[in-house]
């Protein structure tokens, strides 16, 4: 599993003119579920991102989480992050999961992170949705996280 997480001051989703989901304060994440991924990436990425140091202490250094600041999540759906790009010019998505594997993985990674988070903490997207995704990134501050088994 991969995931771009990015610290932001809001957040929001857009499929077909509507809004279909928005955050204030908090992470952004762009999730890339591949064919071999499992259950275990998904817990263990979404406790990472939920204790992840990327939000300022009382004295500017990045010492507090999603978590400690009360903050929110959004979760998008992206398969483009399975892209790999080692030869030609075209993306090949050959590593992405398909829907009926992806699906419930990113359903799974939804309810850890809420387990963590509260449960209106977390909003999402819409899975395999053409989405607008729009975003005030804070500091910016951008991760990429690759789950262990893919490292």
């Amino acid at each position: 599993m991969r995931a771009v997480v990015q610290r932001v001051s809001e957040a929001r989703v857009t499929i077909a003119q509507r809004v279909a989901a928005e955050i204030d304060a908090g992470v952004l994440v762009l999730l890339g579920i591949a064919k071999t991924d499992t259950t275990t990436e998904a817990i263990w990425l979404a406790d990472k991102i939920s204790k992840l140091r990327i939000f300022a202490d009382d004295s500017g250094s990045m010492n507090h989480s999603v978590v400690d600041t009360h903050g929110q999540a959004l979760v998008v759906s992206q398969f483009t992050l399975q892209a790999c790009t080692r030869k030609g010019t075209r993306p090949s998505f050959n590593d992405a999961a398909a829907p009926e594997v992806a699906i419930p993985l990113y359903e799974a990674f939804i309810a850890e992170l809420r387990q963590r988070l509260g449960f209106t903490a977390v909003a999402t997207g819409e899975f395999g949705a053409m989405m607008a995704v729009s975003l005030v990134n804070d500091g910016p501050v951008t991760l990429i996280l690759d789950t262990p088994e893919r490292e």
